[in-house]
């Protein structure tokens, strides 16, 4: 038997600080049928290219983040979202200090 986790609101903005010359993680949730993770990248930083076998949803919650697909780059700004199609190459990188949920789907 398993139990529904606990309902609460979150302030995702807050809930994870800009590190100087780092990249910071913080899973939000972890199931079976996927994950979402909180990251906040400081100016400069960056994710080199890799592929997942999943899609995942990029959702920028602060600042401005280039996201590359398959060799095109995508200039996301706070509210935007960019779905990264599973098998495609990609990568992220931080023109300024940006925070977004990734949001990893497993079909």
């Amino acid at each position: 038997m398993s139990t529904a986790p606990k309902s609460e609101i979150l302030n995702l903005v807050q809930m994870a600080a800009y590190q100087d010359g780092s990249v910071v993680s913080r899973q939000i949730t972890k199931a079976e049928a996927g994950n979402v993770t909180l990251f906040a990248f400081d100016e400069g930083q960056e994710l080199s290219e890799h592929t997942a076998p999943f899609d995942a949803l990029v959702q920028v919650l602060d600042g401005e983040a280039d996201v590359t697909i398959s060799g095109s780059v995508y200039h996301l700004v706070t509210g935007q979202v960019i779905i990264l199609p599973a098998g495609e190459p990609h990568a992220l990188k931080a023109p300024q200090k940006f925070k977004m949920l990734l949001t990893m789907i497993r079909a």
